[in-house]
């Protein structure tokens, strides 16, 4: 039968990742300074990262295909590095396809000899990587549990916004606006505020505010303009990127570096991992 096959030319990939956010099965990350598709069975070759690739890298091919094999899917991986298999075999994971994770393991002990990385090492990663079944892992539902936390208990004491603008939306802020300018500049995904007890008083204190979704908001490219126009025009000191641990997130840092690259100025950046339940998973400059 044909089908329709995403295909990446890494000679014109360049890394920087905004087609990722608008692949929402999370097949497409960003591994070692290279987009790649690490997960052809979830791939729907609709093509709705093509768009915002800016260099042309993906193509949408037709062509006859066989029924998805796991082995010859892990042969291709494995050539590509320790980094792409641990995201192909953690993908088909998240995704409930543990017969495949199985199989692609298999192959790899086959093969153990000839490969360029620790296989033990994949497998401890992947055996220790969280396991959810179907969809993606953004929009997966979740309870959190929270020890000793009595939710019938009142906090004391009125907890004051830090907020010091409106709009927040990144589609209705204007990059000339006074409070923007010369500003430290937080820039969150829409869920971070909710999920972290002490956004106000710890994070946005001090800060002029963007949110944004990068996986369900349109026009992407438009923010990119728009943050450029922030480091060029508004002169912002710095850029907090929060982001959730969800892969879709990433597409926030992804935006200020496109936008570093369209600008004329240099500002520090830095990148902050949320758990869904609030912690800070990373905390870097980067």
């Amino acid at each position: 039968m044909k089908r329709d096959i995403l295909k990446i030319d890494e000679e014109l990939c360049n890394g920087c990742g905004l087609c990722v956010p608008n692949c929402h099965e999370g097949a497409l990350q960003v591994i070692d300074g290279k987009v790649r598709l690490v997960s052809e069975l979830m791939c729907d070759g609709l093509g709705a990262c093509i768009g915002h690739c800016p260099e042309g890298a993906i193509t949408i091919e037709k062509r006859e295909a066989e029924p998805y094999n796991e082995t010859m899917v892990m042969e291709q991986m494995a050539a590509k590095g320790k980094n792409t298999v641990i995201a192909h075999l953690k993908h088909l994971k998240d995704h409930g396809e543990t017969d495949y994770v199985r199989e692609g393991v298999e192959y790899l002990k086959e093969y153990r000899a000839e490969l360029k990385f620790n296989l033990d090492e994949v497998i401890t990663e992947v055996h220790h990587s969280h396991s959810h079944t179907g969809g993606c892992p953004g929009s997966r539902e979740r309870t959190i549990e929270r020890p000793g936390q009595v939710s019938a208990v009142p906090v004391t004491g009125d907890q004051p916004s830090e907020l010091r603008q409106w709009p927040v939306q990144m589609h209705l802020l204007n990059p000339n606006a006074p409070y923007l300018k010369g500003s430290d500049l937080l820039l969150t995904a829409d869920c971070v505020a909710f999920s972290m007890g002490n956004f106000h008083s710890a994070y946005l204190k001090g800060k002029s505010l963007a949110i944004a979704c990068p996986k369900l908001d349109s026009g992407l490219d438009v923010y990119v303009d728009k943050l450029t126009a922030m480091i060029d025009i508004a002169k912002v000191n710095t850029i907090t990127a929060m982001m959730m641990e969800v892969p879709c997130c990433g597409g926030l840092l992804q935006m200020v570096r496109a936008a570093l690259v369209k600008a004329s100025r240099k500002v520090p950046v830095k990148q902050m991992i949320i758990s869904l339940s609030g912690e800070v998973l990373k905390e870097e400059w980067v």
